[in-house]
């Protein structure tokens, strides 16, 4: 899994070329918007976008009725299943 950089001010640097900061700040003045919220909105959209897949799977026809068989008749628990149950400790 990816490691999640923490900073805890609200300043990212970015590094970019002159002539595409020049095309960053004219594009977000005919937006009316600033530089920041012109750069932010698009990569937010991104980011949750990408989040979104990753956290869910989409199964085909076959997989969703093979997950919803299994739902609906489990197989009988196993040797190493029962001796993991039998390993937990007792509710308080």
């Amino acid at each position: 899994m990816p490691r999640i950089a923490v900073d805890d001010n609200k300043r990212m640097n970015l590094r970019v070329r002159p002539d595409q900061k020049a095309t960053l700040l004219r594009a977000a003045a005919l937006k009316n918007t600033d530089l920041t919220d012109f750069v932010l909105q698009p990569a937010l959209r991104e980011a949750e976008a990408i989040i979104e897949a990753a956290d869910h799977q989409k199964l085909s026809e076959r997989d969703s009725l093979l997950v919803l068989d299994l739902l609906e008749n489990p197989p009988s628990a196993n040797a190493r299943l029962r001796a993991a149950a039998a390993a937990m400790p007792e509710p308080t």
